[in-house]
Order: C-alpha cells, then structure tokens, then sequence
C-alpha cells in the first residue's frame, strides 16, 4: 500500500493529510496557539484527593486541573525505577496513602482535556523514539505486536536487554520500524531518549510546581517519527520553510527517503489539488452516501459515537438479504473510513440494517474486523446479536475533527434544535392570558422574532384573533430579527 504524507502550513496552523493508495485516510490538524498536550510531561502539585473515587487532582498550570487515578500512581524510588512487584505493591496501597494534597509530582498527560473535563495524566512516564520507547519507571522488555517474526523478536529483545544494563535499569520497547535495524540505531535511539529523561529530572529537580518539562515535538516531527518507512511514496509540502526542516529531517531519520520530500508549485492548493480539502468537509457532516447508494449517519453524543446504516436510494436487483448484505458491507468500509478520518473515539455504536441469515452477519463482522487492522488506534469489536448491533471501542487521545473545527451553534445552545414557530405561538397566548385581567381594553403590542411574525399573519392567525379577544382590544404584531426565534415580549400600548 502506497503512502502519502500532504502537509500544508500556515503561521496559525499545520495540516496534514495520509494519503492510502490515493485517498484520504487521515487528517491531522495542530494550531499553534493551541497545540496539544498529549505526550508532554509537567511537574504539578496535587490539590485534591479523593478517597471515594481513588483518584486525585493535580494543578498542571492549565485550565482545569488534570485527573489522576490510584491505577496511574508510582511511588517515588531511587532512579525512578520499579520492579513488577514494587509496581503491585504500588497499586494495592488506597491512594490518600500515597500523595496529600500539596504534593508535587511528576506526571505526563495521557488525553487531551476534552468538554469540560481535565487532562487525563500518568506518573508512569514514556518517551517514544524512532525505534525505542523508553519507560523509565519500569521494569520491562518488550517488541511491538506487530512484529511477528520469532527469531527478530528475540534478536530485538536481546538488543534491548543490552541496552537497559548500559543505563542501568528501566523499561524498553522496540517499535515496529525497529524491525531489521542494526544495533547500533537502537543504542543511539536509547542514549538519545536517556539523556531527554535525564534533563526532564533535572529540571524537575529545580522548577517549582506548576510547570512543563517537556513538550512533545511539533505534528510533522512526531508523524515522520511514526510513519516515516518505505511504504512513504511522497511527502509533499506547501512552503519554501516547512520543506527545508522536513527535508532536514527525513535525512537525519531516512537518509535514503530524502528525495521523496517535495515542495508543491501547483497552481492549487495542495489540500485541494489531492483532495484534502473537499474530504475534510466531508468529514464535518453527519450524513455520508455510499458507492451503492445507501448512506450512513454519524452523530457524536458526550457518552459515545451512534453510527445509523440505511439502504436510502439502493434497492438491489433480487434477492433482499444480497441487497442488504451488500449494503452493510459498503458501510462497513466507510465506517472505519470515517472513524479513522474524524478520529472518533471512546465508545462507538453500529447499526447496522437488520439480516436474517447468521452467515451475512458474520461476513460483514470480517469485513469490519479487516478494515480495523488498517487503524493505528488500538480497537476492539463486540457483536450484540440480539439487538443487531456492533460496538466498537477506540482509543481516544485527541479531540475529534468535528470537536477540533467546529463550535456549539450560539441560536440553538448546540441541541440542534429551537422551539417550533406553532409553539412560540401557543406561549404567546398562554402568556397573555395570564395577563389578561390586568390588561382589560388595552391595546398590546407583540414583539417577536420575523418567523413568528409570519406565521401570526398566516397559518396561525387564529392565534392572533385569540389574543384580541382575550383583551378586548386589538394586538399589533411587530417583526423584530434582534429576537432569537423562541423570545417574545408583550408590549401594552
């Protein structure tokens, strides 16, 4: 499968595209004033601890201060090293026996705050690098899942075993793009990650709580760090400066993929030119067509993701459980299309179209599952026969796109929806016949909003007829587009 990486940069943002065999697969986007903080690492000082909940909250310098459960609490040692059994000793102790409030601790944020929740944080600190991820605070050698192979697993094992004896202890992980890579790339990946843990202490060690100590590197650094490998066909850059440190880069990393940074001189944009652009606004709707003519509905609530599937204009050509099964299998591929797109996360919920017979159930669950193997998020799958539905759950670090690019509609308080005009009407009258004893004979004035208006001089005039005679007098309306459409006022003349 051929990769593209499009990056497009401006002084306010960055954004960048994946590209999979031509089409658009993920979309990264980071603001400068408001870059993430997944990753980083603070020193803070705890302010609450919560015995009932077993968690604490710890000032980070932030907005809302960040949450920290008894499962993602180490106690300090020498070296900031645990054993196995240090680590469950750790666990079981309830945690108002580890940190009081006042306490300062070392901590990097696990997820994003997100609504009206804080960051979630961890003092169980990882640092990834190109081919190793070092974890200072354990004890532990391990080679990613996805390498398979049982003789490089233990080759790779052996080489991290020999690195942890060089710094004396700590825990290490080889990463995928560590697969067929010399030793020496390991040992320069561990050192380097070392001494940035090293500082990260040091500064701890001075800097007084609330402060950062270590920030997680720009969006392209940390995708070329992650992607960067020979499935990259092309990188393709928009300006003269992001694509002399890009280039910069990938030499540092992959000197032989160097020519395969580009800079782009279309006279288009290059989030138009491949398409970005015109996905991206796809992925802000809540209804997404599929090739066969059904279309899927995504809708993201604060507890999870629905996602409805409908035939909609497909109607098949014979048999009903072929067009359904057909139906479901197209939406099964866009759906994990748009989940990885959007970045949705958490728990998502899948209806899918009602079919009889278990062996299309089953097959629309593989083709589920195979499409899920493309997604770098860690997923699992539940099926719930009896109620036709698919569960899935992803795991959430950032904000989704929609939740990034968009903002609650300021008319309808982000419900969607406001009170129908036939409503507003009907309080309108409510209202002025609470009123109306004291307001006996006097003319009244209506002040609302332009909708209203029009329907108090057509479909619901009858209403307005009502009010005259609840007063005795006539009712004036008077259109007013300041009013939102559920605001009225009663004006005695």
């Amino acid at each position: 499968m051929a990769r593209d990486l499009i990056v497009s940069t401006t002084p306010q943002e960055t954004r960048v595209a994946l590209l999979e065999d031509g089409i658009v697969s993920e979309i990264f986007i980071e603001r400068e004033a408001h870059r993430g903080i997944a990753g980083s690492i603070y020193k803070g000082r705890v302010t609450r601890v919560l015995p009932g909940m077993q968690s604490a909250f710890v000032d980070l310098g932030l907005e809302r201060d960040a949450f920290l459960h008894a499962a993602d609490v180490f106690e300090e040692l020498p070296e900031n090293l645990l054993t196995a059994e240090e680590v469950a000793a750790a666990r079981s102790a309830p945690i108002e026996e580890r940190l009081h409030e006042g306490e300062e601790v070392v901590v990097q944020v696990l997820k994003e705050p997100m609504g009206t929740k804080g960051a979630r944080i961890t003092s169980h600190v990882s640092l990834p690098g190109r081919y190793v991820v070092l974890m200072p605070t354990v004890e532990h050698v391990g080679v990613s899942r996805k390498i398979t192979d049982d003789e490089e697993r233990r080759r790779l094992k052996a080489i991290l075993k020999e690195i942890r004896q060089e710094r004396g202890g700590g825990g290490l992980i080889a990463r995928t793009a560590g697969q067929g890579r010399s030793p020496d790339a390991f040992i320069r990946d561990g050192r380097y990650l070392s001494r940035t843990w090293d500082e990260v202490r040091a500064l701890a060690s001075r800097q007084r709580a609330p402060t950062l100590l270590y920030r997680e590197p720009s969006l392209v650094e940390r995708l070329l760090r992650d992607l960067l490998s020979d499935e990259i066909a092309v990188i393709r850059l928009d300006t003269e400066g992001a694509f002399q440190r890009t280039l910069e880069l990938v030499r540092a990393l992959e000197p032989a993929l160097a020519p395969r940074v580009r800079l782009h001189n279309g006279p288009s944009s290059v989030m138009e030119e491949f398409g970005v652009a015109a996905e991206l606004e796809r992925a802000l709707r809540s209804k997404v067509w599929l090739p066969s003519g059904g279309h899927i509905v995504i809708n993201q609530t604060e507890a999870l993701v629905a996602i409805d599937v409908n035939t909609g204009r497909f109607v098949g050509k014979d048999h009903l459980e072929e067009t359904l099964l057909k139906a479901n299998l197209d939406a099964a591929r866009e759906i994990v299309h748009q989940i990885r797109l959007r970045d949705l996360g958490g728990i998502i919920v899948v209806d899918f179209i009602d079919m009889e017979e278990r062996r299309s159930r089953r097959e629309v669950l593989r083709a589920l599952e195979q499409e899920l193997r493309k997604d770098r998020s860690p997923t699992k799958l539940l099926s719930v026969n009896e109620f036709g539905l698919v569960i899935i759950t992803r795991k959430r670090v950032r904000q989704s796109l929609e939740r990034l690019l968009l903002q609650s509609c300021p008319y309808c308080a982000g419900s969607g929806q406001v009170k129908a005009v036939s409503t507003v009407c009907a309080e309108i009258y409510d209202e002025v016949r609470k009123l109306a004893a004291d307001m006996m004979g006097q003319r009244l004035q209506l002040r609302v909003n332009p909708e209203v208006a029009r329907a108090l001089a057509g479909e619901e005039a009858s209403v307005l007829q009502s009010l005259g005679d609840l007063v005795g007098a006539e009712v004036q309306v008077q259109s007013d587009p300041l009013l939102h459409q559920e605001q009225f006022d009663v004006v005695p003349m």
